[in-house]
This record gives C-alpha cells, sequence and structure tokens, in this order.
C-alpha cells in the first residue's frame, strides 16, 4: 500500500483539478442572483466526501444556504476530530481590478509562489483550505492511516456572518460530538517560518444611514442652506478616532484585556518585517493607536472601519444634488473581552448622539461574533505544532491573527470544545480583494500535513 507521500504524489494533478473545478463555481453568498451557484458547490463538497470515503455525506438544508454535514467512523473508542471550513467566497466585485476573471481559475507563479499560484475568488478563503481536509481525508482512507474518527461541518453562509449555524450546531449537539474542532481559515508567517494562531479578533458590523431633505436638491438652489446628508455622515465618521486613532465611543475600550509587557515581548519575536509589509501594499508609511507596533495593532488592538460610504450621484459627468441620503458600512475588530452585542449597542448610541438635529440617522446591525483565544499546552495543539513541524522542518510559531471566525466560540459555548487553527495561507495572498490567489505549494503541504495532526492528536490524547 502507498505512503501518504506517495499517495499525494500520484495523485497531485487530479487533487489541484478538482480545487479548479470547486472555484469556477461562483459561490457569493452575499448576492442572491449567485443562490444556484452556491447550492452547486455544496452539492460538489458532499459528492467529493462521497468519494473520499465519508459513511455519511449530505447536504442540510437550513433557512439560507445549506451546510455539508459529513463523517468517518472508524472505532468509537478513538477521538473524534470535527473539521470546520465554508464554500461561499466574497464578492469579487470590482472585476475589471482582476488580471483574469475570478471564477476562472489561472496557476502562475509569483514571487512568494515559485511554484505557482492558484488565482481565483475562494482559492486561499476558503475552498483551498477546505479541499485540503477532503483531499487529506481521501489521502488517509486511501493509505489506511486515518487515526482518528472524522466529522466535516463544511458551510454557505461564513462571508454573510453564519446566521444558520449557531441553530444547526444547537440542532445537533449530540451528532456533532467530538474531541476537538481543526479549522483551516487562516494562515502562516510565511512558507519558510510556519505559525499556529492562537488568537483571533471578534466583530461587530453594522450599517449606518443618515437622512437629510425628504428629496435630493439642487446644490445651487438649496446649497448653504440645508443639511447634506454626505458632509454630515463623513464629519460624523471622522470624528470616531482622534488623532492618536483611539476609537471616540464612550466605554469602547472598558472591556479590553491588556497585555503584558512579557506578553508583547513574546509577540515581538515573530518574525516582521515593517519595510516589507509596507512594500507588499504599496504604502509608504503605515498609520495606526498611538504606543502600538504594526504587528500589534492588526491582532491584539480593537479597530474601526468604515468598509463602505456611498450617497449622491456616483456615475459619468456631473449632476449637482444634495443627495437625501447617505450611507456607510463600519466593521469593528474587537480583542477579549469585548463583547459584540454590547459594543453594537455602544455605537449605535454614540452614532446617533453624535448627529446634528438637521438629520435622522438609522444603525442596522449585520452580524458579529466573539473574540477568541485557543491554549497553546492542549494535545491538539501539541499535535498541530508536532505536524507542521514535520513538514516545515520548524517549529511554528503561535501567533494572534487579525480576522475573525464567529463560529470558533460558537463551537466552544454550544459543544463546548476548542479549536485549533492550523492554517497554510499568506497575508499576501489578497483574501477578500482581486486577485485572490493560494499557493500551489501551501495547498499541498496542507494536505501533507493534516494527516501527521490526526496521527499525533491520537497519540496524545
Amino acid at each position: 500500500m502507498a505512503t501518504i507521500n506517495e499517495y499525494i504524489s500520484s495523485n497531485k494533478d487530479r487533487f489541484l483539478e478538482e480545487l479548479l473545478d470547486l472555484l469556477r463555481i461562483p459561490s457569493v453568498s452575499a448576492d442572491s442572483k449567485f443562490a444556484g451557484d452556491v447550492r452547486n458547490a455544496a452539492d460538489y463538497v458532499q459528492q467529493k466526501l462521497v468519494q473520499a470515503g465519508a459513511d455519511i455525506a449530505e447536504v442540510c438544508e437550513t433557512p439560507g444556504h445549506p451546510i455539508v454535514f459529513g463523517q468517518k467512523i472508524i472505532d468509537e473508542r478513538l477521538p473524534t476530530v470535527l473539521v470546520y471550513g465554508h464554500y461561499d467566497v466574497q464578492p469579487a466585485d470590482p472585476y475589471e481590478l482582476w488580471d483574469s476573471p475570478p471564477f476562472e481559475p489561472v496557476i502562475k507563479e509569483t514571487e512568494l509562489h515559485p511554484e505557482g499560484a492558484i488565482f481565483a475568488r475562494g482559492s486561499c478563503d476558503d475552498k483551498g483550505q477546505v479541499y485540503m481536509h477532503i483531499k487529506a481525508f481521501e489521502t488517509m482512507m486511501q493509505t489506511n492511516t486515518l487515526a482518528c474518527n472524522v466529522k466535516f461541518i463544511i458551510e454557505g453562509e461564513e462571508e454573510v456572518g453564519s446566521d444558520n449555524l449557531e441553530t444547526f450546531l444547537e440542532q445537533n449537539v449530540e451528532r456533532l460530538k467530538a474531541d476537538i474542532v481543526l479549522v483551516s481559515d487562516t494562515g502562516i508567517i510565511a512558507n519558510d517560518v510556519p505559525s499556529i494562531t492562537v488568537g483571533l479578533r471578534g466583530l461587530s458590523y453594522v450599517e449606518v444611514e443618515v437622512t437629510g431633505p425628504n428629496r435630493d436638491l439642487h446644490s445651487g438652489l438649496y446649497g448653504g442652506a440645508v443639511p447634506n446628508p454626505i458632509n454630515v455622515l463623513s464629519e460624523m465618521i471622522a470624528s470616531l478616532r482622534d488623532e492618536n486613532k483611539h476609537i471616540n465611543i464612550p466605554g469602547f475600550y472598558d472591556d479590553v484585556v491588556e497585555l503584558s509587557g512579557e506578553e508583547r515581548a513574546a509577540m515581538a519575536e515573530a518574525p516582521f518585517d515593517e519595510q516589507e509589509y509596507k512594500d507588499s501594499i504599496g504604502l509608504s508609511d503605515t498609520e495606526g493607536e498611538t504606543g502600538y507596533t504594526s504587528m500589534e495593532r492588526a491582532s491584539i488592538r480593537p479597530t474601526l472601519d468604515v468598509n463602505g460610504i456611498w450617497g449622491g450621484y456616483t456615475g459619468e459627468g456631473a449632476k449637482t444634488v444634495i443627495a437625501s441620503k447617505a450611507y456607510a458600512k463600519i466593521s469593528m475588530r474587537l480583542v477579549p473581552d469585548q463583547d459584540p452585542d454590547k459594543i453594537t449597542e455602544m455605537f449605535t448610541n454614540h452614532f446617533k448622539s453624535i448627529a446634528p438635529p438637521s438629520v435622522s440617522v438609522k444603525v442596522t446591525p449585520h452580524h458579529g461574533g466573539q473574540p477568541a483565544v485557543t491554549p497553546t499546552d492542549s494535545p491538539a495543539y501539541i499535535a498541530a505544532s508536532r505536524a507542521m513541524e514535520s513538514t516545515f522542518g520548524k517549529v511554528p510559531v503561535p501567533f494572534r491573527g487579525g480576522g475573525s471566525i464567529p463560529i470558533v466560540a460558537l463551537f466552544e459555548q454550544i459543544l463546548g470544545l476548542k479549536t485549533v487553527l492550523m492554517g497554510f495561507g499568506l497575508d499576501s495572498d489578497a483574501i477578500h480583494s482581486p486577485n485572490e490567489h493560494y499557493g500551489v505549494f501551501n495547498y499541498f503541504k496542507g494536505i501533507e500535513t493534516i494527516p501527521l495532526f490526526y496521527q499525533n492528536f491520537a497519540e496524545l490524547s
């Protein structure tokens, strides 16, 4: 019987082509016109779980997009790994900024990916990383090396807040019984500096609407005498941070857990080149909260960012109007022990309080999630660390990430399970942006590493 590496090597072309087929499905969960494609992606994942060797693989209906559940139980006495990921993707807009169509994947060499990178929406976030687990599962089945029971939850609403996943967990507590959750929706510091994410920020996401006159007005006839909602909104947003980039919402920092000097010093040991960081995103300088490094600002400190702003006339040429309404989408990344519901309420109250009496303000919460910190002394973390050390040749660095995976906190609250965040993407992979990509090296390194996690976890549990 072939070894794990022999099986991967002999099936490399097929493993890659199957991922490209999945990437060709435009499973954009945020846009209803793609609902059929989201369903097609769920069906594809379900079929591949069956082919890989799952005893059960089914598409579970929800009020929104479906959840794919699969499992393989080889021995009830063995530990069980619950794999989580998502098959939905962010919108690809603006399409014109892509070098190649977002749902027609191409493989090109890059400076960081000399073995080639797969350019497509969802290649790294999260189809490429989800598919690593399916192919690793197939590899373990075909080489008779599956050391743990395994269950899969692969959802279709992560990019829109996982609205129906909490209910699914609550309704399937017994079915989802496991010993650890394994997630690859994060990254590593570099291809020669492996790392394991041990912390994630939470999220509060809102949409704001500022209304002035009851209709769009001629800016010559009314300009200077009436409130301009776009101007007002811009001024309100500008007031949310001070000159030190400190967030001006009363009580916003009350629950923030401040890291000790020792903890910050340990973080600083992770490789980080400020100039390379700036060069990689085309900046001459960075900015952020005074008193913190760029790495700290992007991981252990809360933030407030405008993700979109619009109103008035934005078409070709000129139209001299004062818009009736102006809008913005605002996200706040949170750190332990900030609660997203509490922060959303604080933001709503403050934002309404700073509005001038000439306009009305509406705040609509969208989705949020709790921050999470995972232990580094658990059998699961040690299993992941040893697995990555075996395949990368280096002990991985524990690393606090800046993104949000709200389900991590829910797994602990509802299922009582800790999570290991063993991802293989790079920060430079342009997730959520035009020209998202995922290294071929990283894809196969994940398939090679995941089986070793199972083996190590079985031995340590």
